[in-house]
């Protein structure tokens, strides 16, 4: 999330397609290299927070989680491209972060997993049973691997993770 986060934040692409309503997923020229940029503009400053605070970057997600101060923990996976500088490359402290995480923030009302199967899974199995669970990803299998593995809490969504996130920021909006 957080590098598509920024990438759109920065160029208004995601993985060089524009986002735009009106260009209708229109591939940009040079657009595929938006994604690295936007990682690299990040390592650049340090961290998000720090893209944060100089002015780099102004909106989307991971802006706002930073500007509340909302914790996040972002665990890398081996096709990361980057990563970001504030990605846990290595996969157990990530882990562990996430249990901290949660452990610290006490079990969250809700949670949103999106579009990525692996930590999808990962994050639902860390989750209490009293955790709310949304899972939107295009791939069907996703929702079922999570709930076969014994998370009953979990509601799936078949849906692009970008148009079930423009949905339901207009629905907050509103």
């Amino acid at each position: 999330l957080a590098a598509h986060d920024i990438e759109s934040a920065l160029y208004g692409t995601s993985l060089g397609v524009s986002l735009d309503a009106g260009s209708e997923g229109a591939a940009l020229e040079h657009g595929h290299e938006h994604h690295l940029r936007a990682i690299n503009t990040i390592r650049g400053c340090g961290s998000i927070a720090a893209a944060v605070e100089c002015g780099v970057l102004r909106r989307g997600v991971m802006y706002e989680c930073v500007v509340n101060r909302v914790p996040f923990v972002l665990a890398g996976s081996i096709r990361d491209d980057g990563p970001l500088p504030d990605v846990i490359t290595d996969t157990v402290e990530a882990q562990r972060a996430m249990r901290r995480q949660i452990a610290a923030g006490g079990a969250p009302a809700l949670a949103l997993l999106m579009g990525t199967t692996l930590h999808a899974i990962a994050v639902g199995n860390l989750l209490p049973a009293s955790t709310l669970t949304v899972c939107v990803d295009i791939n069907p299998a996703v929702v079922t691997k999570l709930l076969d593995r014994g998370s009953l809490q979990t509601a799936g969504l078949v849906i692009d993770a970008g148009g079930f996130l423009r949905e339901l920021a207009q629905q907050l909006a509103e």
